[in-house]
């Protein structure tokens, strides 16, 4: 299930999106309060518009400008939006995104071609082990993707794993829908319950939430780990609430593959300009085909780089590589600059952290200061010294570090507020 567009040249691809941009701009100008106000304070024609290079004459929308004039996106009559969901809220204040019909049948089929990338048939069978609940879009859009593209889908929901095992066990399946480090979880309790993880019939793991590969995609220490116990395939998948849309790994594991009927692409440097292919940037959206809610131009707040080389699946758009970092978590400390999934990275190096929580602060005089909690079973002078020492060889710096109790982590990790739990607490308001 590869759309024709996706095996195109990329001449053909950029001609095809352009048509697609002069058709969301016109839209937008039409139905949209904010793009109009914006077109007008900026005296933007739209008709000089007429190439994907044409981008940079409209200015970028940020997460704060999304937040703080929401209702103004809106571009259809409240009665037409069918479902409402909202963003996690990592970075500041939830954003609320609406969806008709149509934009319900959109997140299905970007669900399912993406589903299709990682190689799930109508045959397969996917457990969802993530929430389909607490207006996250994610969980429908699995849902939804799965029933289109004809799989069957168990909705186990998030956590336990011995209800996740007895429903592996029971139905089957063929694929895990998860967030990476769960299936370390799951691989312990089997360990402890004599599960075979590999007579499970489990093929592979569509992984969200948490990087599996390196810059160069090689994986990481993390997926490392989850492959030397079970020997499934995994896949990367890469999406936010804002694009309705997600880049998916194919079966060269080389980036997320980019669906050009769905979404623009540009990869911008700190002026907002856009940068080489390979070259670390902003990804910055235009969302195609969206109804309630379109976006142009729209600032994820993701840094990484785009490549466009040859894929040995048969596609030719162009692949996300793994999020470097997210802009607002970016870290000063000591000359260095850091983003906290290099931290995460070292951290899962070391099979006696059980978890942790990786908190960023301001200290008296202004700079920026890294404390890491950690929960370990094996807490000694040795370990402490150990993880500095592997910090300063990897990272050039040694952050403050100090060993806590398991429920003093998981409290700080899990907000009844918030959909996930989160490694990262940024105190610098």
């Amino acid at each position: 299930m590869i759309p024709e567009i996706e095996k195109a040249s990329l001449e053909d691809i950029k001609a095809f999106q352009e048509e697609k941009l002069k058709e969301v701009l016109c839209y937008v100008q039409e139905k949209s309060p904010y793009y109009q106000r914006l077109f007008k304070e900026h005296s933007i024609d739209i008709k000089s518009i007429r190439t994907l290079e044409d981008l940079i004459k409209i200015p970028v929308t940020t997460k704060e400008q999304l937040q703080n004039h929401n209702a103004d996106f809106i571009c259809v009559p409240k009665n037409k939006i069918v479902d409402f969901v909202t963003t996690s809220g990592t970075l500041g204040e939830p954003v609320t995104i609406g969806l008709t019909d149509a934009d319900l049948d959109r997140l299905a089929y970007n669900e399912a071609i993406s589903f299709a990338c990682a190689g799930v048939t109508e045959n397969d069978i996917l457990q969802l082990t993530t929430t389909i609940d607490r207006r996250f879009m994610a969980g429908m859009a699995y849902f939804l993707g799965a029933r289109k593209l004809g799989a069957g889908i168990i909705r186990v929901g998030a956590g336990i794993p011995e209800l996740q095992w007895d429903t592996i066990l029971k139905f089957r399946p063929t694929y895990l829908i998860v967030v990476p480090s769960f299936l370390l979880k799951l691989i312990q309790y089997a360990d402890q319950h004599d599960i075979d993880v590999n007579a499970s019939g489990i093929k592979g793991a569509i992984c969200i939430g948490e990087s599996l590969r390196n810059q160069d995609f090689s994986l990481n220490v993390l997926a490392n780990k989850i492959k030397s116990a079970w020997d499934i395939e995994l896949y990367s998948t890469y999406a936010s609430t804002e694009m309705s849309t997600a880049f998916t790994e194919c079966s060269e594991q080389q980036g997320g593959h980019h669906h050009p009927e769905l979404i623009i692409v540009e990869i911008l440097d700190e002026n907002d300009l856009p940068v080489p292919a390979g070259i670390e940037g902003e990804l910055t959206i235009t969302t195609l085909g969206v109804e309630a809610m379109p976006l142009v131009r729209f600032k994820t707040g993701d840094i990484m780089a785009a490549h466009d080389s040859p894929c040995g699946c048969g596609r030719n758009t162009l692949r996300l590589g793994p999020v470097v970092g997210r802009k607002k978590q970016m870290i000063k400390y000591k000359g260095t600059t850091l983003y906290p999934p290099a931290m995460d990275n070292l951290l899962n190096d070391f099979q006696e952290v059980e978890s942790y929580v990786i908190e960023i602060y301001h200290n008296g005089i202004g700079t920026d200061e890294i404390g890491i909690k950690i929960a370990s079973q094996n807490a000694s002078d040795v370990l402490l010294h150990d993880i500095k020492d592997h910090f300063r060889s990897k990272l050039r710096v040694s952050p403050k570090i100090e060993f806590c109790e398991t429920q003093e982590i998981q409290k700080l990790r899990h907000s009844k507020l918030q959909r996930k739990p989160v490694s990262v607490i940024d105190k610098r308001g």
